[in-house]
C-alpha cells in the first residue's frame, strides 16, 4: 500500500489488515494468513483459492481465534508451520485446535488440525473448508472420489448450481494446467461441495459436513476431532522451466477494446423508514446525485406501519425519476388482506409508486440443504393479491435477499414484469481480498439469472457491503468496534475509497447483464453515499461511494463498450458515451497497491506523454476519448 495514503482515507478505519506470509516449496507457493492457507499456487497459476480450518456458531457466524505458539519454519525445500488456536463460545465454553502444516519441494501440502474441548463446544461446523478458485475453473472436468471408493468422472459447475453438486467427497482432482494436475484429499469426515457463487464469493468451497446432518451441534468434551488435508501434485511436462513460485509483480495492466455494447442500467437509492427524516433532511445532495429510482422498503415485521407512508410520498416528489415500493409481506392473514390494507394506507398518504416488489417475509429465511421449507402461501397467491390491491402499477417478484434463495426458490415469473434479487461480499468473509474476489462471482450470477428467466427485465440491489439481513441466523452482526466481519450489519469500508472502487467494479462487472436497474447504497445511514446524525462521521458528509453512485446515475441510459483488462482482478474498465457529451473510459483500481495501466489503442482527447495512467490504490478514474 501507498505510504502517503492514510489507510483512513481507504478503508474507513486506520486499522489495516496484517499481510499474509509468503512460503514456497520449489514450485509451490502460499500465502499463510490467520492460520489459514490462501493463494496457493503451483508454477505461478493459482490451484486452490483457500484450505481454512473453520469454526461457527449457531448464526454461521466465524470465531477469530486467538492463535498462540506460533513457529514458522521456511527452509531451502519446504515450510513448515505449527501453532494452537483457541475459539471462547458462549457461556465460557472453549476449543482448542492444534495445527501443523508442512510442505516440501515436489511433495505434497498437509494441513492436520486436532480439535478438543475441555467444556463440550456448540458450533454448526468445525473443521476445513477447501475453495477452489472460479475463473478458468468453471465448466472444466473434475474427478471426484467418493467416501466409498467411487470414482466420478463429473465438471465443476458452469452456471451456479443451488445445490451441493458434489457429496460424499473424499478427494478431488483438476486440471491446473496442461498435463499438471491437483488432487485435494480430505481425511478424518465426510466432506461435500457447495457453489458458493450463489453468494457470490468466487469460489466452489468443499466444507466437512454435510449439512443434512443436524446442526448446531455439540462437540462433547474430552473428544478429540481430528481431520487432515493432503493436496498433491501430478506434473507430467516434458519440459519444466525453473519455478515460477512468486507471481510476477510490477507489470502494467493492458486495457484493449472489446466487442460486447449495452445501456447503462438506471441507478437506484434505497429508502428506509428509519432514514425517512434523514433524507428529507438530504434533499439537496438527492438533487446532485439525480438517481433514476427511488426503492421504499416496507417491512411490517420490522414495525413499519401506515405512519411512514407520508414521509414516503413526500421524498418520491423530491425526484423526477420513477419509484418503487418493495414490501417484505407477514403472510399472517391472507395475502389479500395483507396487500389491501397497506394499499388502503398509501393511498390514505398520497403515496403512488410506479411499481411493487412484493415477496413473502419468510422466503428471506434461507432454506440450506437437508432442511424442511417453511410455510408460505403460494406465490401465485402473493402475486394475484398485488396485482388486485395494487393494479396500475408494475409488479416485480424475486428474492429481498440474494441470489442464493432466489436460485433455491424460484420463483414463477408469468405474472412478473421483472425479476430483482440483491448480493452481499461479506457472508463468508469480511478481508479485504474476499470482497473484492466476489466481483469475480457476479457475471456468473448474472448469467445464470439470464439461463433461468430469459430476457425478463432484471434489477438487482440494494447491494452493500454491510449486511442489511441475514437469511442465515438470527441477526445481522452488530460492529461497534469497526472490524472487518462477516454478516456484520456497519462497515468501515463503506466510509473509504474502497466502496468506491467496489461500486464501480460491481457496475462494471454486471454490464453485460443488461439491467434495467442498479442498487447500490442509500442515501443517509449506514448504507448511505452520506453518513448519518448517529454516526461517528460529521452528519450529511459525503463518503467516497457518492462519486461513484452520483457519476454512474450520470450515465444512465448511456450506450457502454466493453474494456478487456489483461488483469481484472486489478483492473476494470469500460467506455460510456453519453447522449450529450464526450465519451469517456472508466477505469478502477480495486487493489491496495498502485497499478500502472497501459490504455492501449485508445483515442485520447487530451495529449498525454504516454498512453498510460498510474491508479493509486482504490482508484477511480475518468479519462475523456476521441469519438
Amino acid at each position: 500500500m501507498t505510504a502517503e495514503i492514510d489507510p483512513f482515507q481507504l478503508y474507513g478505519t486506520r486499522e489495516t489488515e496484517v499481510p499474509p506470509q509468503r512460503l514456497a516449496a520449489g514450485r509451490l507457493a502460499v500465502d499463510f494468513k490467520d492460520g489459514n492457507l490462501r493463494a496457493i499456487t503451483y508454477d505461478g497459476t493459482e490451484v486452490l483459492r483457500a484450505v481454512s480450518y473453520l469454526v461457527r456458531d449457531r448464526d454461521w457466524g466465524t470465531y477469530a481465534p486467538r492463535i498462540s505458539d506460533l513457529k514458522i519454519d521456511q527452509g531451502q525445500d519446504g515450510f513448515s508451520i505449527g501453532y494452537l488456536a483457541h475459539c471462547t463460545g458462549p457461556d465460557d465454553t472453549d476449543l482448542e485446535i492444534r495445527v501443523h502444516i508442512s510442505a516440501e519441494a515436489g511433495g505434497a501440502v498437509v494441513f492436520e488440525a486436532e480439535a478438543m474441548s475441555k467444556t463440550g463446544f456448540e458450533t454448526n461446523r468445525c473443521g476445513f473448508c477447501i475453495l477452489h478458485p472460479i475463473v478458468g475453473v468453471a465448466g472444466t472436468p473434475v474427478s471426484v472420489e467418493h467416501v466409498d471408493g467411487r470414482r466420478e468422472g463429473t465438471r465443476f459447475p458452469d452456471l451456479i448450481e443451488p445445490w451441493q453438486p458434489f457429496k460424499d467427497m473424499r478427494a478431488i482432482t483438476h486440471t491446473v494446467m496442461p498435463d499438471v494436475t491437483a488432487e485435494c484429499r480430505m481425511e478424518g469426515d465426510t466432506f461435500e461441495m457447495e457453489d458458493q457463487r450463489n453468494w457470490s464469493d468466487a469460489s466452489y468451497k468443499t466444507y466437512v459436513r454435510p449439512l443434512a446432518l443436524p446442526w448446531p451441534y455439540r462437540i462433547p468434551a474430552g473428544q478429540s476431532v481430528s481431520q487432515r488435508i493432503v493436496l498433491s501434485f501430478q506434473d507430467k511436462r516434458q519440459t519444466l522451466s525453473a519455478p515460477a513460485s512468486v507471481l510476477c509483480e510490477g507489470r502494467a495492466v493492458t486495457i484493449t477494446e472489446g466487442s460486447k455494447r449495452g445501456t447503462m442500467p438506471s441507478m437506484g437509492l434505497v429508502i428506509t423508514p428509519e432514514e425517512a427524516e434523514a433524507t428529507l433532511e438530504a434533499r439537496d445532495t438527492l438533487a446532485k446525485i439525480g438517481p433514476q429510482e427511488l426503492l421504499f422498503h416496507f417491512d411490517p415485521n420490522a414495525g413499519h406501519d401506515a405512519t411512514v407512508f407520508g414521509a414516503f410520498g413526500a421524498i418520491a416528489k423530491l425526484q423526477a425519476g420513477t419509484s418503487t415500493f418493495e414490501v417484505a409481506l407477514p403472510c399472517k392473514q391472507s395475502p389479500h388482506a395483507e396487500a389491501q390494507e397497506i394499499a388502503a394506507w398509501m393511498n390514505a398518504a398520497g403515496f403512488k409508486p410506479d411499481a411493487i416488489v412484493i415477496s413473502p417475509s419468510v422466503d428471506r429465511q434461507s432454506t440450506p440443504p437437508g432442511s424442511q421449507w417453511p410455510e408460505c402461501p403460494p406465490l401465485e397467491e402473493v402475486y394475484a393479491a398485488a396485482r388486485s390491491a395494487f393494479p396500475d402499477v408494475r409488479l416485480g417478484g424475486g428474492m429481498l435477499s440474494y441470489f442464493t434463495e432466489l436460485n433455491r426458490k424460484r420463483v414463477p415469473s408469468g405474472p412478473l414484469d421483472f425479476i430483482s434479487h440483491c448480493t452481499n461480499p461479506i457472508v463468508h468473509a469480511a478481508d479485504d481480498l474476499s470482497v473484492m474476489q466476489t466481483l469475480e462471482a457476479l457475471p456468473f450470477i448474472t448469467r445464470s439469472v439470464r439461463a433461468i428467466y430469459g430476457d425478463k427485465p432484471y434489477r438487482i440491489g440494494p447491494s452493500t457491503i454491510p449486511m442489511r439481513q441475514n437469511p442465515y441466523g438470527s441477526r445481522t452482526m452488530d460492529n461497534a468496534a469497526g472490524g472487518r466481519i462477516p454478516m456484520a450489519n456497519s462497515d468501515p469500508r463503506h466510509n473509504g475509497r474502497f466502496a468506491e472502487a467496489f461500486a464501480l467494479g460491481y457496475a462494471a462487472a454486471v454490464l453485460d447483464a443488461g439491467l434495467e436497474c442498479l442498487t447500490l447504497s442509500a442515501l443517509t445511514g449506514p448504507f448511505g453515499v452520506i453518513a448519518g446524525k448517529d454516526e461517528p462521521s460529521p452528519a450529511g458528509r459525503k463518503r467516497p461511494i457518492f462519486n461513484t453512485v452520483a457519476r454512474l446515475a450520470g450515465l444512465a441510459g448511456s450506450h457502454w463498450r466493453e474494456c478487456v483488462s489483461s488483469d481484472p482482478t486489478a483492473v476494470l474498465s469500460f467506455v460510456a458515451e453519453p447522449a450529450d457529451g464526450a465519451s469517456q473510459m472508466l477505469l478502477v483500481n480495486i487493489t491496495a497497491t498502485a497499478q500502472q495501466v497501459e490504455l492501449g489503442s485508445f483515442r485520447l482527447a487530451e495529449k498525454r506523454e504516454s498512453g498510460s495512467v498510474t491508479l493509486q490504490p482504490f482508484a477511480v478514474c475518468s479519462i475523456a476519448l476521441k469519438d
